[in-house]
């Protein structure tokens, strides 16, 4: 969809407006359908509030999240409906409630999908109610009235952690899906540069290709979302479904970032979180890692981490970040991002980062300190035995 924003008109701006005033965002207007500064105003602090790009505009993401933020829990019955899941915030409070009470639901992720419909059973069974799945009056009169069963953190993250640390600190046989950002018609910011033109989806591309090779001869098994020329972009929900299909155990997606202040300068590394203090602890700690090896190898500006709430880290079942690497529209990130060399040492960061993820806490190692020529090694002496 085209993003709705400032001075646009029509029955789209009156729905965002009714949706903007039922969360108390925006004083009621009748009549009012006009996206005038106001509303630009709200959409922000929603956009903030829930973890969202803050542009002021309503795309396809922020119009999904205002659609799901419509409905409250208890305002309707949910249950799981196959193909198309009941999506919402009461979705989400309800998943974020049965977290609390012990029962796995994965991420609340507000999609009631068969995870949910299995723990809502469970929680049914065990108060003596019909076990069909479905959240109606009963339910959630029950969950209301039940405490939380577990303490000293959030049990979906615990569980998260303790899978992470049984896998072992090898990469070999480990899954990871590498997404170049963009593609197709959509290039990303863009930078003419006297005859030559710079996209972002093209140095994504080259970059994601450069981290597959080094994470190939490591061991991991590794999966592009796109190629180097494709006719169409893939949403991000159709970059989460494929993530989720062929079960990575990592994702990591690409970016180059721009801004309209040629200033803006360094490196930004993401992961999901919210507003209100849910996140992913081990998303949290593979950003901390991406983030501090690539300042470390490169010397590009520290832009730090930063907790979002974008499908592409919300949906995933697996830890997810995304990396900004550097902006085209800066002078000095544009010189250096255009050089092999450069582009080389962040893929050799991403590596870096990746290995550190698989080490116990208790034995990491010094940031920049790990010479990805030995992880490949590791691999290669076996072989030739």
């Amino acid at each position: 969809m085209r993003p709705i924003r400032r001075d646009d008109q029509g029955p789209a701006v009156a729905e965002i407006r009714s949706i903007l005033v039922s969360l108390d965002l925006l004083e009621p207007a009748p009549g009012a359908d006009f996206f005038d500064p106001t509303t630009e105003h709200a959409v922000r602090a929603f956009q903030q509030c829930r973890g969202l790009s803050i542009d002021g505009r309503v795309g396809a993401e922020t119009w999904r999240a205002l659609d799901a933020a419509r409905w409250r829990l208890g305002d309707r019955s949910l249950y799981h409906s196959v193909p198309d899941p009941l999506v919402g915030e009461d979705v989400r409070a309800l998943q974020e409630r049965l977290l609390e009470m012990g029962y796995d639901v994965g991420r609340a992720d507000g999609i009631y999908g068969g995870r949910t419909a299995h723990a809502v059973t469970q929680f049914q069974r065990e108060v003596g109610l019909t076990a069909d799945g479905s959240c109606g009056p009963y339910t959630m009169h029950a969950i209301r009235r039940l405490g939380r069963k577990v303490v000293g953190g959030r049990p979906q993250w615990l569980r998260e952690v303790d899978a992470f640390r049984q896998s072992g600190p090898n990469l070999v046989g480990k899954t990871i899906l590498v997404d170049p950002g963009h593609g197709g018609p959509d290039r990303g910011v863009v930078v003419a540069e006297g005859e030559l033109r710079w996209s972002e989806a093209d140095l994504a591309y080259d970059l994601a290709a450069r981290l597959e090779g080094r994470l190939a001869a490591a061991g991991m098994r590794v999966h592009l979302t796109r190629g180097p020329m494709t006719d169409q972009a893939l949403s991000d929900p159709e970059r989460t479904r494929f993530a989720n299909e062929i079960g990575a155990d990592l994702l990591i997606s690409i970016h180059v970032d721009g801004h309209a202040n040629p200033a803006a300068e360094g490196v930004a590394t993401y992961h999901y979180g919210t507003g209100n203090g849910v996140t992913s602890t081990v998303g949290e700690r593979l950003a901390g890692l991406v983030q501090r090896e690539i300042v470390v190898r490169t010397g590009l500006h520290d832009c730090r981490v930063h907790a979002k709430s974008w499908e592409l880290l919300r949906l995933t079942r697996m830890p997810a970040v995304r990396v900004d690497v550097g902006y085209l529209t800066s002078a000095g990130d544009r010189r250096r991002l255009i050089q092999p060399a450069f582009r080389d040492q962040v893929a050799e960061a991403l590596v870096a980062a990746v290995q550190r993820m698989y080490y116990p806490v208790e034995l990491d190692v010094p940031t920049g300190s790990i010479d990805v020529r030995t992880l490949r090694a590791v691999v290669d002496v076996p072989a030739t035995a």
